[in-house]
């Protein structure tokens, strides 16, 4: 019975001292949380709300945030793309106006009043997924706008689809995952996470190796180096002629 009774009152400490841990640090990431959503309250409020409205619902200067979750709010104010310094065909990136945290704080209170992506998992941001399926993905889906090196191109209406170099993994799986501008969105029906991870990788395996075939015109294609061709080409060799012609005269 004394055996009994000591391994009892040992698991009642034991449970009870997990249970007391648990609750307090569970306690202490709700405060935690809390004040970030509160922290981000404000700021939206000071900074986004005279577009987007109080509660997410628009205005006339801009639209809802309802459902957008906090990957769009991420990728929008983390390039500085919002706030919008002035209307356009599409927002331009520019310096970010806040810090991480302040980031981080407005995306947790649009995704508190909404659900909506989420921010993605360290673990698909990596670039060591298959750079091989990533490259023919990325020919399938985006190469149209973005170039099949990533250059980026010319939209119609003023409109442009941005250069891919030296963009954050995270901001490259978040513009797949919520479409801003005039992207499409690549929800995980159309594209897995693991395929977006992929994808990723062969934007960061072109960043990490150069064009064995000498300088890249930008990688603007064969419309970039026919141009090139025939300005710089054939002009040495009319330059050419003229010399011979000038030099037998």
């Amino acid at each position: 019975m004394a055996t009994v009774a000591l391994i009892a009152i040992g698991l009642i400490f034991t449970g009870g001292g997990y249970a007391l841990f648990s609750s307090t640090a569970t306690a202490g990431t709700s405060a935690s949380s809390q004040t970030t959503i509160d922290e981000g309250k404000k700021l939206f409020a000071a900074n986004c709300a005279s577009c987007h409205g109080a509660a997410l619902q628009g205005t006339a200067a801009g639209p809802s945030l309802i459902g957008v979750g906090a990957a769009s709010v991420d990728f929008q104010v983390g390039t500085g793309r919002m706030p919008l310094a002035m209307s356009g065909p599409q927002a331009m990136q520019k310096p970010v106006q806040f810090s991480p945290d302040q980031v981080s704080a407005m995306a947790a209170y649009v995704a508190s009043l909404s659900p909506g992506p989420a921010i993605p998992d360290a673990s698909l941001l990596d670039g060591k997924g298959d750079a091989t399926n990533g490259a023919e993905l990325f020919r399938i889906n985006c190469a149209m706008c973005h170039n099949v090196a990533g250059a980026g191109g010319a939209l119609t209406e003023g409109k442009f689809a941005p250069p891919l170099t030296g963009v954050a993994s995270v901001h490259i799986y978040e513009a797949m995952l919520t479409g801003p501008q005039n992207m499409p969105v690549f929800n995980n029906a159309n594209l897995t996470p693991e395929d977006k991870r992929d994808i990723i990788t062969y934007l960061k395996y072109l960043e990490a190796n150069p064009s064995p075939g000498g300088y890249e015109l930008g990688s603007l294609g064969p419309v970039a180096e026919g141009l090139f061709v025939w300005i710089f080409g054939l002009g040495a060799i009319v330059a050419v002629t003229i010399w011979l012609t000038a030099k037998s005269n």
